[in-house]
């Protein structure tokens, strides 16, 4: 069955191909008929996105269906249904061989085959013939895992009865809304001592960030320094440059260079990583800074990139240390009224104030830090106003140390046009953006009506104790809309779609097998007795994104003592930084990216490679039909991801998970380019 593009989810099952079980259906004869066997793969849709979903949240698959042994003549159509029969969805005609069908986004779905005399019929009327479920049905309903659990009360009790208090030091992390703790879960802590900033005087309150439009041979200063921030009311200690946030905004066009002059402030080490900007590898920024450095920087792409430390970002960054850079097309005209340079972060507060980090490893090790305060430039509650039919042309990155999201605006028309390090081939109609951690996208977004439109995050949340999906929404802003139009209307211009070339061509490597691979993967030790049983009953089935932290209790107290997050290079058996890839400048290179359905726990990374640019070819076999430049993708769980490396970039660089707490936990590696 396999097609262009590399292995798909129902061949042959493959320890390097995407996993059999999360997207593929097994179909099942129904009682009495025989001969007939088939699949569906649950291909991923067309897109910009490595992950599909609706703009509320609910993952989109596209039915492939592979079927032999259906008498002829006959005509035999496929239905897909929700586990109680509520809602249904005519896939459309099937036959022997292999047929695409139209998408579905049930979080749960039956998927069943009759036979119909009249094709034109709405609902089943026909023999049932061949059924099957959907991955997302398996998660055990809560009497059999309370049976199953009956005694893990006790035995963790027992195993942290030390923990089961705030002597600790820590405060209890706050519960998303809906989700349901077991009693031995509400005992674990993490087994670290708490950190947070503090200071000896009193500190400068921080402010708004500030452009910084620099020319070519200009020089700037940055400083990492503690500041006093009020977000909803409560004043915490955290880090800034240059007292700001987020840090100023660097703009500056292609092709110049650039001096910054870094002074550290802080009582720990740290350093400048300048995010997907192909630069010289001596200022890379994965270096410690105790005191000052300066860095050289160079700009030879357009796109919006970031700046954030290296150095233990899983508090760092989450506390106020990041900041984006502008790179703009000298002479570029731009058809939008205005833009806006959005970055994104969520933040863990509890009812005291900030949750603390570890100090000597970090906490929330398993699926990375989750928070519930969500920010835009660093404050909740963001607020635009426009004039009626306004472009608005948005840059967002996502600093969140774990969190995806799935932003829109729902009411407004939006396209997007570019990723992290430059254009689409072919800008896109998009319902919302999905955008992972260290991801940048650029949107247009057209305000027709006048009233208000809202910012929002809209996923859907799986409740690993009931095996209920259910709806999450966070309000990051609103934009209101005025009656009076804007004076100069851009609207003929976003109603076209541009066409961009790429410098590479890259159809040419979709077929060829990869020059490299690398399965993403990890080992625990001496987890709690409570998390190793509900997680061994969880992996029953891994969602292709874990959207909302509902896991939080089991997942804060997992530390990067107990977890090994891992990189292996199943050619020669190495991991993390003991891997040593070389490749020749100049000379692509095709790498596939396999993330282990096997593994104990199966999450979403975040991957990026330092210094260089990379296009992703195909997502489980599928070829990606609308490139862009990139330098971060996201690796669904179970999924395997092909990109093309242009190594034009020489030096010794590092590709890592940007899950800010999987990285700490070991999950990087370096590669050389010469």
């Amino acid at each position: 069955m396999g097609q262009a593009g590399g292995p798909r989810p129902c061949d042959p099952p493959s320890p390097l191909g995407p996993s059999h079980d999360l997207y593929c259906i097994e179909l099942v004869a129904a009682p009495g008929v025989t001969g007939l066997s088939g699949r569906v793969e649950l291909a991923s849709p067309p897109g910009p996105f490595t992950v599909a979903v609706t703009a509320d949240g609910h993952a989109r698959f596209i039915p492939v269906v592979f079927l032999s042994g259906l008498p002829a003549p006959g005509r035999y159509l496929a239905w897909a249904a929700t586990p109680q029969m509520d809602s249904l969805i005519k896939l459309g005609e099937v036959k022997n061989g292999t047929v695409t069908l139209r998408p579905i986004d049930f979080d749960k779905f039956n998927f069943f085959i009759s036979a119909e005399r009249d094709r034109r019929v709405r609902e089943p009327r026909g023999r049932i013939i061949l059924r099957g479920q959907s991955p997302s049905t398996r998660p055990f309903p809560p009497d059999l895992l309370e049976l199953s659990l009956g005694a893990a009360g006790n035995a963790a009790a027992t195993d942290h009865d030390h923990a089961g208090h705030e002597s600790t030091g820590w405060p209890m992390v706050p519960t998303p809304p809906g989700v349901t703790m077991l009693p031995s879960e509400m005992a674990l802590r993490p087994d670290v001592t708490p950190f947070l900033p503090t200071a000896d005087g009193a500190l400068p309150d921080a402010k708004p960030n500030e452009v910084l439009r620099l020319k070519d041979g200009d020089s700037v200063d940055l400083e990492a320094e503690l500041v006093r921030r009020t977000i909803n009311g409560q004043t915490y200690t955290m880090y800034s440059y240059n007292g700001q946030y987020p840090g100023p905004l660097l703009e500056v066009s292609r092709g110049a260079e650039i001096m910054v002059r870094f002074t550290n402030h802080l009582p720990d080490s740290t350093s400048i990583h300048w995010h997907g900007v192909r630069l010289d590898n001596a200022f890379d920024g994965v270096d410690a800074v105790s005191d000052a450095f300066t860095y050289k920087l160079r700009f030879p792409d357009a796109g919006i990139y970031w700046y954030h430390p290296h150095i233990r970002e899983d508090i760092q960054q989450a506390l106020g240390l990041y900041g984006n850079i502008l790179v703009r097309e000298s002479g570029e005209s731009i058809p939008a009224n205005r833009e806006q340079v959005l970055i994104l972060q969520d933040l863990l507060v509890g009812d005291s104030g900030l949750i603390p980090f570890g100090q000597e490893s970090p906490t929330h090790a398993l699926m990375g830090r989750f928070g519930n305060v969500l920010l835009v430039n660093g404050q909740p509650g963001y607020r635009l106003a426009v004039r009626r039919g306004e472009v608005v042309r948005f840059y967002i990155t996502n600093a969140s140390s774990s969190r995806t999201l799935n932003v829109s605006f729902p009411g407004a028309r939006m396209k997007v046009v570019a990723a992290d390090a430059g254009p689409f081939e072919r800008e896109a109609w998009v319902a919302s953006v999905v955008i992972a951690p260290a991801e940048r996208y650029v949107v247009h977004v057209r305000f027709e009506r006048a009233g208000t439109v809202a910012f929002v995050n809209q996923v859907r949340a799986l409740d690993h104790l009931f095996g209920r999906f259910f709806s999450q929404v966070d309000t990051l802003g609103v934009i209101t809309v005025a009656r009076e139009r804007v004076t100069a209307d851009y609207g003929a211009s976003f109603a076209a779609l541009r066409r961009h070339s790429l410098s590479l061509a890259a159809q040419s490597f979709v077929n060829r097998p990869p020059d490299q691979t690398l399965v993403l993967t990890l080992r625990t030790q001496s987890l709690p007795y409570i998390t190793e049983r509900l997680m061994q009953l969880d992996s029953i089935y891994f969602a292709p994104v874990e959207w909302g932290g509902t896991m939080p209790m089991m997942n804060w107290a997992s530390t990067g003592r107990q977890v090994r997050w891992i990189l292996k290079d199943p050619a020669t058996g190495r991991e993390n930084m003991d891997i040593a890839w070389h490749f020749r400048r100049g000379e692509p290179a095709k790498i596939r990216l396999v993330n282990e359905r096997r593994a104990f726990h199966g999450m979403q990374h975040p991957i990026h490679l330092h210094g260089q640019r990379f296009l992703v070819l195909a997502v489980n076999g599928v070829p990606n039909e609308d490139l862009a430049w990139k330098d971060t993708v996201l690796v669904p769980a179970g999924a395997v991801v092909d990109i093309l490396l242009d190594t034009q970039n020489p030096g010794a660089w590092m590709l890592h998970c940007h899950i800010a707490e999987h990285l700490s936990a070991g999950m990087m590696m370096h590669f050389t380019v010469d």
